[in-house]
């Protein structure tokens, strides 16, 4: 049962307190609405044909036969009781998922982080360099093409790269940008053979490359192709097996193409708020999990402050250029020509047997974007590969409340022995 909320701090608006509403959220905001209410629908209409199932039990599943002969044990009139209780359960989640969105749109944080120099830019991608001292080893750290770079700079104190700065090296961050019309245009050989491979001669010198999510795939592909270039090689969350642990629901989702092609036909792009429907389905009802449980934080405190820039980040997306969203959606969920070693960029398969740099591979063991075992199916294949499990998720292992513990000292650490 839900717990009780707590009453909203006198010196921020809680939720349900007056007040602007400053941002929108979560998107597409009509998807998680609907979820939530087919989940109560489901449940009001469900549970007479669960009542009427119950004397026989003899086709029952497991879980709702369990859930029989507990009621069945609790005395007369038990049944309408656990029918009112299930009902008042699921209509103050609902209201708390309701209450969590308002206090979220109407929190006074904004990001107020100033970029540091480009070094480099080409179309919308700038190559921002975060290095403080000049002496320590380069690494360049690429992100997802579907989300902003600034997860990996969120705010004072859960910034991954001016940690590593701070700790002696020489951190540079690949922004990929919004897509203009030439990026529309663009295929993923386009990205990594084009795009980041110039971003990497531009440098001058070798770098530790660290690729974040999709980014370790980008980055996976430009170290096969430009081991002059890569002098070790950071995978966080990246994921390889596209069909692990469920085949069935990957090609679910590249089963959407044909209904998405309009509109990637119209525009040269996949919308953000259509990559936020994608995820949605890989997870229906952890957004309002979330929200509940934000609208329950005291709106004042600095754990609330941290939700807000993650979610701020995360409905801050970027379209994908239509050709790469057809490759990812349709090559790798649908085919998973990763694991099949039939992903190739600029004709060259991507081999990650290959690869002859030293590696670091961080498995986020909470990771629901990318499965833990699908980056797994990539670590067992890398030869010279340190593999790091942290106790955190997707975001939080980049920009959580143990970020630093979990997963930025020991890739510090691996970043230094590579100069040992």
């Amino acid at each position: 049962m839900s717990a009780a909320q707590p009453k909203p701090s006198p010196s921020s608006p809680g939720p349900s307190s007056p007040g602007p509403m400053l941002r929108r959220g979560p998107r597409p905001v009509l998807l998680h609405l609907s979820l939530a209410m087919m989940r109560s629908a489901v449940l009001s209409s469900a549970w007479p044909s669960w009542s009427a199932a119950w004397p026989s039990r003899t086709g029952a599943a497991e879980p709702l036969a369990k859930i029989a002969e507990h009621v069945a044990r609790s005395g007369p009139g038990a049944e309408s009781r656990f029918a009112r209780a299930l009902l008042t359960e699921a209509w103050a989640q609902d209201r708390g998922f309701l209450a969590g969105i308002a206090a979220y749109r109407r929190h006074p944080y904004q990001r107020l982080v100033e970029d540091p120099p480009s070094v480099w830019e080409e179309g919308g991608s700038r190559l921002l360099d975060y290095s403080t001292n000049g002496d320590g080893p380069l690494v360049m750290v690429v992100p997802s093409l579907i989300n902003r770079a600034y997860i990996l700079d969120l705010m004072p104190g859960k910034s991954l790269m001016r940690y590593l700065a701070a700790e002696g090296l020489q951190p540079l961050l690949l922004d990929w940008g919004y897509p203009g019309p030439l990026e529309r245009r663009f295929t993923l050989t386009d990205y990594i053979a084009g795009r980041l491979e110039r971003a990497l001669n531009a440098v001058g010198r070798p770098v530790i490359l660290v690729g974040y999510c999709m980014g370790g795939l980008l980055t996976l592909a430009a170290a096969l192709r430009r081991p002059d270039l890569v002098r070790g090689l950071a995978l966080l969350a990246t994921p390889w097996d596209f069909h692990t642990p469920d085949a069935d629901r990957a090609r679910g989702l590249a089963g959407l193409l044909p209904a998405l092609e309009p509109v990637m036909s119209a525009s040269g792009a996949l919308a953000t708020d259509l990559l936020q429907m994608l995820f949605a389905c890989l997870d229906p009802f952890q957004t309002p999990v979330k929200y509940r449980n934000f609208g329950r934080l005291d709106q004042s405190g600095a754990a609330a402050r941290l939700v807000v820039a993650i979610e701020d980040w995360l409905n801050d997306g970027i379209p994908l250029a239509a050709p790469v969203a057809r490759a990812c959606l349709g090559e790798w969920y649908g085919e998973n020509a990763t694991a099949e070693g039939r992903w190739a960029i600029a004709g060259a398969p991507v081999d990650p047997t290959r690869l002859v740099q030293p590696a670091f591979i961080a498995i986020p063991n909470r990771d629901r974007i990318v499965p833990p075992e699908s980056a797994s199916a990539l670590a067992e294949l890398i030869p010279r590969a340190t593999i790091h499990r942290p106790a955190a998720g997707h975001v939080g292992m980049a920009a959580g409340r143990r970020a630093e513990a979990e997963l930025w000292r020991p890739l510090r650490d691996w970043c230094h022995s590579l100069d040992g």
